[in-house]
């Protein structure tokens, strides 16, 4: 029976793993080619839960097109808040700290302005997916957390794809070794920069939907990014291989000690997890540099 139950948290773990990694990815691929930890990503999230939200309900339109959109959306948000707050500091080569400044100030922003027009209360969306599970032998998976992860899992793969096998990728990789020589190579920085925000706000976009529908959309709803940050932290901030595999970790350990530990305390372990992490190996799993770290 023990055995059972072990078997049904690691499907749970590996399921809400996903999810964390699109969001940690999008955290990695900002850190590798500008150096600092871009807290406004919780705001391409929200963005991404809000639209799908809406096109489903007020536009009616079908789920997988909402959904598209809804990616589209957040990933249009990430490129202006790149072109009208971060392009300007970038180039007066102002120091990190006014990056996480502005950062911090954005999420802020975002979160206000959410409440202000669209309101604090929490919105649901409609059983898009029907609530049924899915036999695994003697674990059952319901069908909402499977379609999550295969799409979590595709979506991460044609990117990997991308970095590893196209131009763009491969400036994409110059840049996060040195940005301003791969400037002097001939890369298009400005062009590169603004697409890598895309990429990120993309797969928030992707996140948002998901975890609006596992949970609910509400302005606050950006926190969860915060352990997709710690997971980010626990692979190596700026490692894309090693946010998925932080992530996978992190969702892991959530559910196992929620369900043999205590509900009450998964967020402790969490966050002593990244206390440990900053202590003893700062640079995560596959991390690249810790001098450089935030």
């Amino acid at each position: 029976m023990l055995s059972v139950r072990v078997l049904q948290q690691l499907v749970n773990g590996v399921s809400i793993g996903f999810i964390y990694a699109l969001i940690a990815v999008g955290y990695s691929l900002i850190y590798s080619i500008l150096r600092f930890s871009n807290f406004a990503h919780a705001s391409f999230l929200v963005v991404g839960a809000y639209s799908g939200f809406f096109l489903v309900t007020a536009a009616s339109a079908p789920f997988v097109p909402a959904v598209l959109l809804a990616m589209l959306t957040a990933g249009g948000a990430a490129v202006v808040t790149e072109r009208l707050a971060y392009r300007p500091i970038r180039e007066r080569n102002s120091p990190t700290l006014y990056f996480i400044i502005a950062s911090m100030g954005i999420a802020i922003f975002c979160e206000q302005t959410i409440i202000a027009t669209i309101g604090p209360k929490f919105r649901t969306y409609p059983r898009v997916l029907q609530i049924v599970s899915v036999d695994l032998g003697k674990t059952t998976v319901g069908i909402m957390d499977v379609v999550a992860a295969l799409m979590a899992c595709l979506s991460l793969s044609v990117m990997q794809y991308f970095l590893s096998r196209t131009k763009t990728g491969f400036a994409i990789q110059a840049a996060s070794f040195d940005l301003q020589a791969a400037g002097l190579m001939g890369v298009n920085v400005n062009s590169l920069v603004g697409f890598v925000f895309l990429i990120a706000g993309v797969l928030a976009g992707l996140s948002g939907v998901f975890l609006g529908m596992k949970y609910a959309v509400y302005p606050q709803l950006g926190y969860l990014t915060t352990k997709a940050f710690v997971g980010a932290i626990f692979g190596g901030l700026g490692s894309l291989p090693g946010a998925i595999v932080g992530s996978i970790a992190l969702g892991l350990l959530e559910t196992f000690v929620a369900a043999f530990i205590s509900s009450q305390l998964r967020d402790v372990v969490v966050f002593i997890l990244l206390i440990a992490v900053l202590l003893i190996r700062p640079s995560g799993l596959m991390g690249k540099s810790v001098e450089e770290k935030v």
